[in-house]
């Protein structure tokens, strides 16, 4: 067994007990260059207005598909042309190609990253410069990260599912910090509709609830580490953290007008939102629910991500919208340079929560949809669970 495992690992013996591979570390270093670079592209839109492929922010998203593109191509290269390679004995075969499932996924992650910059020129070339997240070429663009995020994720569960000691502790430690890097993407692309003046809407809860607790429950349920969903958000929170202290350390000018705000740095992202409170009551229902049925946890996992994620936001973003959190901790004093002056945000007020029959039944919508994405964050970390390839 273990001549087994340092042969499908691809490294020796002497070296497997601690040793990660050098694929992995790439792909991790892929999806830290997008999200870094996904945080400073939408603060460099929202401080300077102006760009071109050729920014700082755009080199660093798309560093994220050369890396992936290399790193998964040499793995799928190598294992279908070397037949004595240690990877063929745990790789999948697409169109005549062997190399490990997550390469594959990551490729075309790379290869959808790299399509999306002409289509985003050709764009902004017909249709004007956007300040917009959710538009087609960039829809195209989030769906490569994902793919390269899922790629990752499931290369490294390939080599932690297959070794054993220090090298899986590490490993362990690789796949939950790809996991919250998944929620820094998924986060990044609501950010539109999770601005602190929303959280006082059913709807805010409602975005949250459709997309975070299938990456909690997944991620945690794969994992072996009993606060596997608090690590993850724990991650979240000190990468978008960062991100909000740092961007406003370097100097930013409008460059687009109308200009309504005096920005003089640039805009960072806003403080992060509270996901570790609902994150550790899910393990703490994970760690007693070892003879429940999935269904049954799905439902009382998926009630309790949205009722405590709604008592420690609600209070808090009163908190954001307070004089007491403008300052540079908690990022309440940052505007882009189109916000009207009198718009709510602007103002630091909510916007209206919706009458009270469409709040109870949007609220009822987000429960029933944080259940159905915990349920299906189970089934794909049990299938998570079973990955050798």
């Amino acid at each position: 067994m273990a001549t087994i495992v340092s042969r499908a690992s691809g490294v020796s013996s002497a070296s497997a007990a601690s040793a990660v591979p050098w694929d992995v570390w790439c792909l991790v270093a892929a999806v830290t260059s997008a999200m870094i670079g996904v945080h400073w592209d939408i603060s460099w839109h929202r401080s300077i207005g102006r760009d071109s492929f050729w920014t700082p922010a755009h080199l660093a998203i798309h560093l994220c598909g050369m890396l992936a593109g290399l790193a998964s191509g040499y793995l799928i290269l190598s294992t279908t042309l070397d037949r004595e390679s240690p990877l063929r004995q745990c790789s999948v075969k697409i169109w005549g190609f062997r190399g490990p499932l997550g390469a594959f996924i990551a490729a075309w992650g790379g290869l959808a990253m790299i399509a999306s910059a002409p289509f985003d020129n050709w764009w902004h070339n017909a249709y004007g410069l956007d300040v917009k997240i959710l538009s087609p070429p960039h829809m195209v663009l989030a769906l490569g990260i994902v793919g390269v995020h899922a790629g990752a994720l499931i290369l490294i569960l390939g080599h932690m599912n297959r070794t054993a000691g220090a090298a899986q502790d590490r490993l362990q430690w690789l796949f939950l910090y790809v996991g919250s890097m998944i929620v820094v993407c998924f986060t990044v692309l609501v950010m539109e509709l999770t601005f602190r003046s929303l959280m006082h809407t059913a709807g805010f809860y409602r975005v949250i609830a459709m997309l975070v607790p299938v990456v909690l429950a997944g991620v945690a349920r794969a994992s072996r580490l009993r606060w596997a969903a608090t690590i993850v958000a724990g991650i979240y929170s000190v990468f978008t953290l960062l991100m909000s202290w740092i961007l406003p350390l370097f100097p930013a000018e409008p460059k687009l007008g109308p200009v309504y705000y005096h920005v003089t740095q640039f805009v960072p992202p806003e403080f992060p939102l509270l996901l570790i409170a609902p994150a550790f009551a899910l393990d703490l229902i994970r760690q007693r629910a070892g003879t429940w049925g999935a269904w049954r946890q799905a439902l009382v996992s998926g009630v309790a991500f949205v009722a405590v994620f709604a008592a420690a936001q609600w209070p808090f973003a009163n908190f954001l919208m307070s004089p007491a959190a403008r300052n540079w901790f908690f990022g309440a004093k940052y505007f882009e340079y189109f916000t009207p002056p009198n718009s709510l945000y602007a103002r630091n007020l909510f916007i209206p929560a919706e009458p009270p029959a469409t709040f109870a039944w949007q609220a009822a919508l987000a429960v029933a949809l944080a259940i159905v994405t915990t349920r299906l964050g189970l089934v794909w970390g049990n299938w998570m669970r079973r990955i050798r390839r």
